[in-house]
């Protein structure tokens, strides 16, 4: 079974506040500082993080210095920094920065694809094929996105989500991460789809990405839940969005990810109190409240 997967009383949460969270805010954090937020996140117990993207600085300037940051924070072992990468050019990047976990990101959606990535679907999962071979053979994970709708394409069907899932499973990534990049996914839209994906893919290779644009995210999480996923990307303090979705709001705050699996008896091994603490500090370096529910109560 791949090191990814968690024990069976436990969740595995992948933080992705460092990358999804700040990329279409344009630049407000310092490196310094994203390197102070990683490390709080580290001191809280988080030990995945995906902490910046190897993609064109004029398409997402907030991750221009990723180079420099991976530099900065070093080897963090046994802590995972996932380095988001397009292609083998960013790829190549993120490696010569130190990075020793990629995340690869293609679409259910063909035109997304063509809007966020500058390529076709089959194009896309030419680069993944490149990321496979040496040196840059390190675990990756498959973001598939907009696996519930598509901003410019509308409904998109199971079966094709499905299909693209097998896609990138067989072009090498150890796990699929089901995104539902507009937030617009309900819990029964997610049931549906993890049954359909669980009849031909292990659901140990099945994580969720929830956007939290309705308000519906938690109540996906639930579902997912009792679908049997074990993994969940989040973003403390709910900061997010995607520049190439429109509408798009911040991701499952982790804050309040973290409530809902105790609730339901589950172990993440992260210090909630911490993670608070930490998002609240965020929160006077943006400038600006953030939408977590939980630290909604603490104000």
């Amino acid at each position: 079974m791949s090191q990814l997967t968690p024990k069976k009383d436990t969740v595995r949460v992948v933080e992705v506040g460092p990358r999804d969270g700040l990329q279409s805010r344009g630049i407000q954090l310092s490196i310094e500082q994203r390197r102070e937020w990683i490390e709080k996140l580290i001191a809280s117990g988080v030990r995945e993080i995906e902490a910046g993207a190897f993609v064109r600085p004029d398409r997402v300037p907030a991750m221009a210095d990723s180079d420099a940051l991976f530099l900065l924070l070093g080897d963090v072992t046994p802590v995972h920094l996932w380095a988001l990468v397009p292609n083998r050019i960013g790829g190549q990047r993120a490696v010569a920065a130190g990075a020793k976990h990629l995340a690869f990101f293609t679409a259910a959606s063909e035109t997304f694809s063509q809007q966020n990535s500058g390529c076709s679907i089959d194009q896309s999962l030419q680069h993944l094929q490149q990321l496979r071979l040496p040196p840059l053979d390190l675990p990756l994970r498959g973001y598939l996105s907009c696996c519930f709708g598509c901003p410019y394409e509308g409904a998109i069907d199971a079966e094709q989500v499905l299909q693209r899932s097998i896609a990138l499973i067989s072009g090498g990534a150890e796990e699929i991460v089901i995104s539902d990049t507009t937030g617009i996914a309900t819990a029964q839209a997610v049931t549906t789809l993890i049954d359909r994906l669980t009849s031909e893919i292990p659901i140990e290779k099945i994580s969720l990405h929830l956007h939290d644009t309705h308000g519906s995210a938690l109540e996906c999480v639930r579902a997912g839940l009792d679908a049997g996923v074990r993994s969940f990307d989040a973003s403390a303090g709910g900061l997010g969005g995607c520049p190439f979705a429109p509408g798009a709001r911040g991701n499952v705050a982790t804050e309040d990810l973290l409530e809902v699996l105790q609730q339901q008896g589950f172990d993440s091994g992260i210090d909630r109190e911490a993670l608070i603490e930490s998002s609240l500090w965020l929160e006077r370096c943006l400038g600006e409240e953030l939408p977590a529910q939980t630290l909604v109560n603490r104000r």
